[in-house]
C-alpha cells in the first residue's frame, strides 16, 4: 500500500489488515489504527486527566510502500491549555530486540508493576498507580521497533517480507525510526512542543544516533536527550585496558552492597567510596593493565591486592585472570564462599542459584528472570483490558532481529554533533550502581569522551541511584529518578531565550 494522505490511510485500513511475520500460526494486525481511552490519575500531588492512544503506525520504505508497522502508547495530559506546546517525550527501550515495555510499566508512565518497594514480583500480578510519574510536566509515547511489542514487518504483494537489513542494525534502526517519529509528530500535531528522546540501554545507542539524525534528516530539535542506564559498544568493544579496568567501580558497589569489603571501606557510605575507586582505576590499573605481561611483578602483586581490596574477591582470583577479571566471573565468585548465590548481571542486588558452585559464570541471569516474572503478564493484561487494545499476536518482550549490524558505529559523535548544531540540546545520563552490564562508571567515562573539549561540559548532568538497570523498580529510585527527568525538563527549557552561542 501506498503512503497516501493520512485520512485517506486511515479509512483503508479500518477495513483491510496486512498479515506480518509469525512462525506458527498466519496472523493478521492493522497496519495504522488506533484505540483510545480516557482516564485520571494523581501525579505528582496533581489531579489530572489523560487520554491513552494505543495503535499501530506505518513505517514506509523509499518507494512509499508499508514494510513495517509499529506498536505505540501515547499519554496525553487533558485538562491543560495548550496542549500541543507541551514537552513531548519519546521512549525507547533497547536491546536490541526489547520491547518499549520497561519503562512503559514501571517507570515514566501513568501505572507501574504490582511490585514490592524493591521490585521483587508479587502476586497477583498487574498494574497499580504511578504517583511519580513524569505525565504531569510532559506527554509521552512509547514506541516499539520493529519485531518487539506488537510490532511487525509487514509482508508485500508478492507475499515476501521485506528485506531485514532496512531495520536490524545500528543506523538503519536510527533511519527508520526518526522517520517514524516525525510522521507521528506530524499526525498528532506536536511540532510545536519541545521535545525528548529517552533510551534505556541499547536504547542509549539508538537515541544519541536519533539526536543527529532527526535533526539533520528530519530537522526536528530537540531539547534534551535522556540516556538511561545507556549501552556504548565502543567501550564493550575496546582493548582489555578499558573494557576491562573500567569494571572495578562496579565491582567495589556491588560488594559493598552484599557486604563484602573489607571493614575500612564497609563501614563507609557507598559514595565515600566510590570517588576513591574510580581515581585508582584511572590513574593506576587501567595504566597497569596496558602494560600486560611487561609491567613488573612486584607492581602486579601491589595492583591484584588493591583491586581485592577494592572488590571483595580473592588476589590470587585476580592474578589468575591477569588483572583482567570478566565480569561473568565476578557475578559467579563474590559470593561464592559466603552463601553460595551468584549475583545479577544487570542488578546484583539479585540472588540466584546454581546446579554447581564451581564454574566461571552463572547458570542464568538471576534479575532477567525475576522481571519476566512480574512484567510479561502485567503488560498483557494492562493492554487488552485497560486500554482496549485486543488482538490474538503475541507480544515479543524480546524479539528476533538478528543478525544485528553494528558497523560504522558513530553515534557518540553523532550527539556531540547534535549539541554542536543545537544550544538548546542537554542531555542527562541516569544509572545504577549496582548494573554489572551497562555499569555506572562506563557510562560517565562514555559522558567524558563525548565531549573531548570540554565546550559542551555545562550540558551534561550525571545521576546514580543505588540500584541497578532498572533502577526505577525501587520504589526509592523510581520517585527520584523521575523527579530528575522533572527536573531537566524545567531546566532545558528555552524560558523564551534564543538558541544561540
Amino acid at each position: 500500500m501506498k503512503k497516501l494522505a493520512y485520512l485517506k490511510v486511515v479509512t483503508v485500513l479500518a477495513v483491510f489488515s496486512f498479515t506480518t511475520q509469525t512462525k506458527a500460526q498466519d496472523l493478521k494486525i492493522a497496519v495504522d489504527t488506533t484505540v483510545v481511552t480516557n482516564h485520571t490519575a494523581t501525579i505528582n500531588n496533581t489531579k489530572l486527566t489523560y487520554k491513552a492512544t494505543t495503535g499501530t503506525q506505518p513505517v514506509w520504505d523509499k518507494q512509499d510502500n508499508v514494510v513495517a508497522t509499529l506498536f505505540y502508547t501515547y499519554y496525553k495530559r487533558t485538562n491543560v491549555s495548550k496542549g500541543e506546546e507541551r514537552p513531548l517525550v519519546i521512549s525507547f527501550n533497547g536491546g536490541p530486540g526489547s520491547a518499549s515495555v520497561w519503562m512503559h510499566i514501571a517507570y515514566t508512565g501513568p501505572k507501574i508493576l504490582n511490585i514490592d518497594d524493591e521490585g521483587y514480583p508479587v502476586q497477583p500480578y498487574g498494574i497499580k498507580d504511578n504517583p511519580y510519574s513524569i505525565l504531569d510536566v510532559a506527554d509521552i509515547v512509547y514506541v516499539n521497533p520493529v519485531n518487539t511489542g506488537y510490532s511487525r514487518m509487514v509482508a508485500q504483494k508478492d507475499g515476501k517480507m521485506p528485506d531485514r537489513k532496512q531495520f536490524f542494525g545500528i543506523n538503519a534502526d536510527i533511519k527508520y525510526l526518526a522517520a517514524w517519529v516525525n510522521t507521528f509528530v506530524t499526525r498528532n500535531n506536536r511540532w510545536q512542543s519541545p521535545k525528548y528522546i529517552i533510551g534505556e540501554s541499547y536504547g542509549g545507542t539508538r537515541v544519541s544516533g536519533l539526536a543527529l539524525e532527526l535533526q539533520e534528516s528530519q530537522w526536528m530539535y530537540l531539547n534534551g536527550v535522556i540516556m538511561v542506564s545507556p549501552a556504548d559498544y565502543k567501550i564493550y568493544n575496546a582493548d582489555g585496558p578499558l573494557s576491562s579496568g573500567i569494571n572495578l567501580p562496579y565491582f567495589t558497589a556491588a560488594a559493598w552492597h552484599h557486604k563484602m569489603l573489607p571493614t575500612a571501606l564497609q563501614q563507609k557510605d557507598l559514595l565515600e567510596v566510590l570517588p576513591e575507586v574510580e581515581q585508582y582505576t584511572i590513574d593506576k590499573l587501567m595504566p597497569a593493565i596496558a602494560r600486560g605481561g611487561f609491567i613488573t611483578d612486584a607492581e602486579k602483586q601491589d595492583v591484584a591486592e588493591k583491586m581485592a581490596y577494592y572488590s571483595g574477591m580473592s588476589k590470587k582470583a585476580i592474578l589468575d585472570h591477569n588483572l583482567m577479571v570478566p565480569t561473568s566471573f565476578f557475578w559467579k565468585d563474590l559470593l561464592r564462599n559466603k552463601s553460595g548465590h551468584t549475583i545479577g548481571r544487570l542488578d546484583s542486588r539479585y540472588l540466584g542459584i546454581d546446579k554447581m558452585a564451581a564454574g566461571t559464570k552463572p547458570d542464568y541471569n538471576a534479575e532477567i528472570t525475576s522481571w519476566l516474572h512480574s512484567f510479561t503478564p502485567a503488560i498483557n493484561f494492562y493492554l487488552r483490558e485497560h486500554l482496549n487494545f485486543k488482538t490474538d499476536l503475541k507480544y515479543n518482550m524480546f524479539g528476533s532481529v538478528h543478525p544485528w549490524d553494528n558497523s560504522n558505529n558513530n553515534v557518540r559523535e553523532g550527539l556531540r554533533k547534535a549539541m554542536a548544531e543545537n544550544p538548546y540540546l542537554k542531555v542527562l545520563y541516569q544509572t545504577g550502581y549496582y548494573d554489572g552490564a551497562t555499569t555506572y562508571f562506563t557510562s560517565k567515562y562514555s559522558m567524558w569522551q563525548t565531549d573531548p573539549s570540554g565546550k559542551l561540559k555545562d550540558r551534561f548532568t550525571f545521576k546514580g541511584y543505588r540500584s541497578g538497570h532498572m533502577m526505577y523498580l525501587r520504589k526509592e529510585d523510581l520517585k527520584s529518578a523521575n523527579q530528575d527527568i522533572r527536573a531537566f525538563i524545567k531546566n532545558s527549557a528555552a524560558n523564551g531565550k534564543a538558541a544561540k552561542y
